[in-house]
């Protein structure tokens, strides 16, 4: 196992955590659950703690993947900056929750104005790790990139 497969088993938790916190946190408010809201927050501190190990492997697997075909220095670059402005953001939202889990510990109700903060910040850093993956996911899959050009099929192809 390299850099970058650890990198790939890693890649996921970040993404889908801030999303399964920020849809929890939604239906929360919705439903008013104060252990729910405790519940999402402590997904924020959680996906937060995945996405430095994420990050922390970025860097081995950019050794093991910047000299194969079809790979570039500037995808990987862009990955690269906006996987610190996403790690920035998980970070802040990650304390922005862990105060809320200690502020309102004990049974005191979570108030509605951090519960809308909370879910403002989420639904930011989960747009930063949505864009982060799929710049990662533009580095080796080059049908997802902007400039992709479709396979034309040859006469011989069709049915």
């Amino acid at each position: 196992m390299n850099g970058a497969h650890l990198h790939l088993l890693m890649h996921h938790a970040p993404v889908l955590g801030t999303f399964f916190g920020l849809a929890l946190l939604a239906f929360a408010t919705w439903k008013r659950s104060v252990e729910l809201r405790k519940a999402a927050l402590g997904t924020f501190v959680i996906a937060a703690l995945a996405a430095v190990a994420t990050y922390l492997t970025g860097e081995p697997a950019e050794d093991v993947v910047k000299g194969l075909p079809g790979t570039s220095a500037a995808l990987i670059d862009r990955h690269d900056d906006a996987a610190g402005i996403a790690l920035g953001g998980a970070i802040a939202l990650s304390v922005l929750a862990l105060g809320g889990l200690i502020w309102f510990r004990r049974g005191k109700p979570i108030k509605n104005w951090f519960s809308t903060l909370a879910l403002a910040a989420a639904i930011l850093v989960t747009g930063l790790m949505a864009w982060t993956a799929s710049l990662g996911g533009q580095i080796r899959h080059t049908e997802i990139r902007p400039d992709a050009v479709p396979m034309t099929t040859s006469r011989s192809d069709r049915p």
